[in-house]
């Protein structure tokens, strides 16, 4: 089968789904890729790498490619390019853009969702999520590290002694825990939070203090943390606006699938702290976990410096998109062994991922 691989057109984005390196696996599996000339500039991987790991070098994928690879969900221009049949892969935000899939049904394109792929364990090589929010959770503590006016580390000089930042990280899924565990490399006093008990040890093995609020959440057979009350979550907000102010540095990674971002920190938390912290609100994309973000900009509130930048992960683009094409081709090769397609819808992973098209076996 041809994969194609179009150059992303979303503001901003400059990942691409597939690198020359998973290009070559791919090819020697039975498929023929084809990638659109400059897809992955912007991720530092040159139409000569490509054409020398086996792909074809195209000035149009859309018509041309039975599957489709992409990061970003297809414009509506792109999608009306697409034939009947057409295999697409790419996040497609399945529980928050309603029309897309609609559209993309419509056009009779059988569509999976990277974010939609079940959290099961032989899934793993394609949980995109994962990858994706490692990326985050790390660029989102190197934010911190440039916007904090101070040293992270402590430090011993002839000029005395620096104490070491003390860090918070609201919480402990894949992004939080990769963002307490860079934080800790680069030398500070780090604290996590998670209204869900059981990643308590998970924090704590990678040396920081679990902070207890006395909150205690579900979590979902996903292993997110479910929705709190609003009671629970008048109490966290409480209890967070008494504790901040000891903190230099909170960075925020709370999400509910499909839902906006749970507000932890209220304007008045973040008027409660010292001048100079920072927060780095990684789920501006959904809304911000503080109630003074703003999704896409960095701005000074009462001092404290709010980090709310959109898709991280973009920021990073070579490593963002090595791991999201081996995310990629995980997936294509559950769908299509030895470079056919073989849809068997009812295997989990390819029942779960599909959100849009005809769900009929086709071998």
């Amino acid at each position: 089968m041809k994969v194609g691989v179009p150059k992303e057109t979303a503001p901003g984005e400059r990942r691409v789904a597939l690198v020359p390196e998973v290009v070559s696996r791919l090819s020697s599996s039975g498929f023929q890729i084809l990638v659109e000339r400059g897809a992955g500039e912007q991720a530092t991987f040159s139409d000569a790498e490509y054409a020398e790991a086996g792909a074809t070098l195209v000035d149009a994928i859309f018509g041309r490619a039975e599957i489709v690879a992409k990061v970003q969900k297809p414009s509506p221009e792109e999608v009306a390019r697409m034939r009947p049949g057409d295999v697409l892969v790419a996040f497609l935000q399945p529980l928050t853009d309603k029309e897309g899939i609609e559209r993309l049904s419509r056009q009779g394109v059988v569509a999976f969702a990277m974010e939609s792929i079940p959290r099961i364990t032989r899934a793993q090589p394609m949980d995109a999520l994962s990858s994706q929010a490692t990326v985050a959770g790390y660029k989102a503590t190197l934010l911190a590290a440039e916007y904090l006016p101070k040293f992270f580390p402590m430090l011993t000089t002839a000029a005395g002694t620096v104490p070491p930042a003390k860090v918070l990280v609201l919480g402990a899924g894949v992004a939080g825990l990769q963002a307490i565990a860079t934080a800790r490399r680069l030398g500070a006093v780090v604290s996590g939070f998670d209204v869900r008990p059981v990643v308590k040890e998970q924090v704590e093995s990678l040396g920081a203090t679990f902070l207890d609020l006395g909150i205690r959440g579900e979590e979902t057979a996903g292993g997110y943390a479910a929705e709190l009350t609003p009671e629970q979550q008048a109490a966290q907000q409480a209890e967070l606006e008494r504790r901040l102010p000891g903190f230099d540095v909170v960075i925020t990674t709370a999400a509910v699938p499909g839902r906006p971002a749970p507000k932890l920190i209220p304007a008045s938390a973040v008027e409660a702290m010292r001048r100079g912290s920072v927060i780095v609100d990684v789920a501006a994309e959904t809304g911000g976990n503080c109630e003074l973000t703003r999704p896409g900009e960095i701005t000074v509130e009462h001092g404290v410096t709010l980090v709310g930048l959109v898709n991280l992960p973009s920021t990073m683009p070579t490593h963002a998109s090595q791991l999201y094409a081996r995310n990629v081709a995980a997936l294509l090769q559950h769908l299509a062994p030895g470079g056919e397609l073989a849809l068997d819808w009812s295997d989990e992973i390819t029942a779960g991922a599909c959100v849009a098209g005809k769900k009929e076996a086709t071998a």
